[in-house]
């Protein structure tokens, strides 16, 4: 079987802290690397620009939000303010003649600082209190956007992303813009996997399960609750910066919302609380359920003779969000991580099922 282990294992630190210690699994990531690498190739642009590239930036956005409430157990309802100020940010110093790298790095780093100050209160409270206080994050954020318009240009207003280059190449054309997207999801989920195996992320483990109990094992708790709030908000940062170059092309302030906000929390805890794999599996899921059930609402509507408002399609998500995070904390709390890793397990020891007993 292609999943079986064979062999002499964990006789030496390098093969045990393998990120992929089964062989089929290291052949596995390298196939569907070479195929996301060619992916322009065999599919189409508009597949290209409506599906992968977004999937690929919210995936990673994902990833950054992952790290605060995976890792080190700390909630966030106000991410997509956290990704507005990183557009909004790049943006303005793009137009103001910043390079485009270091406009994106920037934008990460304002909303790293952002972040880090509304993550204060986690020295204090945590649970609903601590999410009171990062839903706070998001009204002054929306609410500056709009009363703003030296930021924004005023609640409907329109900016519009210059035209994005590095070193002199153009990266306004669709497979540029992918390959742009491919490189941070790619990037983040390396660094988020080398991150569960080091002293940092043992240590956010730590504070995850009893900040107290770390506290008195000498961890500095303030320190590091403000390290993964401000590493989860540079990588937040820098996801916006880029769905706002590489995708939107413009930012309006409509498009972080604190329904956004909400769909970020489904990725997570659908995906799998602190799981890499599960931050791609739930962001995939999040934006194809709308689109299919939508379809699905509108082919009913059709054969029944039904007309369904535009209003109820647009708050339709926002049920499905709910509803999925209830179905899965009390169904599968690890999420769609847990039910490939259920998969992958059976396929393991499959069809010698009585090895498990």
């Amino acid at each position: 079987m292609f999943y079986r282990e064979c062999g002499v294992r964990h006789t030496n630190y390098v093969s045990d802290r393998a990120i992929a210690s089964i062989p089929f699994e290291r052949w596995l990531l390298g196939v569907l690397l070479a195929a996301a690498v060619l992916a322009p190739l065999y599919i189409s642009d508009l597949f290209l620009v409506s599906y992968l590239t977004p999937w690929l930036l919210w995936s990673a956005a994902a990833l950054g939000l992952n790290l605060l409430m995976g890792l080190a157990g700390q909630i966030h309802l106000g991410y997509a303010a956290i990704m507005a100020v990183g557009a909004y940010a790049s943006i303005h110093m793009a137009r103001a003649g910043v390079p485009f790298g270091l406009a994106v790095v920037g934008g990460g780093l304002l909303a790293a600082v952002i972040g880090s100050l509304f993550g204060l209160p986690a020295m204090r409270v945590r649970g609903l209190y601590l999410a009171m206080s990062t839903l706070a994050l998001q009204f002054i954020v929306d609410w500056t956007l709009v009363q703003v318009p030296a930021i924004s240009g005023g609640a409907q207003a329109t900016l519009v992303a210059p035209r994005p280059s590095i070193l002199g190449l153009s990266l306004v054309s669709d497979e540029a813009r992918y390959y742009v997207a491919l490189a941070l999801a790619v990037a983040t989920g390396l660094f988020l996997v080398n991150v569960r195996r080091t002293d940092l992320g043992r240590t956010l483990v730590a504070l995850r399960e009893k900040d107290y109990a770390a506290a008195v094992i000498g961890i500095n708790v303030f320190y590091y609750k403000s390290l993964a709030f401000a590493v989860s908000s540079f990588i937040g940062g820098v996801s916006g910066s880029l769905l706002a170059f590489m995708y939107y092309r413009a930012v309006t302030p409509e498009q972080f919302g604190l329904n956004v906000s909400i769909m970020m929390v489904a990725m997570v805890i659908i995906g799998g609380l602190g799981s890499v794999i599960g931050s791609f599996f739930g962001a995939g899921f999040v934006l194809l359920a709308p689109i299919i059930l939508e379809r699905l609402l509108r082919a009913g509507a059709a054969a029944l003779s039904l007309s369904i408002p535009h209003s109820a399609l647009a708050h339709i998500p926002l049920i499905i969000y709910g509803g999925l995070i209830v179905l899965f904390l009390l169904g599968e709390p690890l999420g769609l991580a847990k039910v490939y890793d259920n998969m992958r397990n059976y396929l393991r020891i499959w069809p010698f099922g009585y090895t498990r007993k």
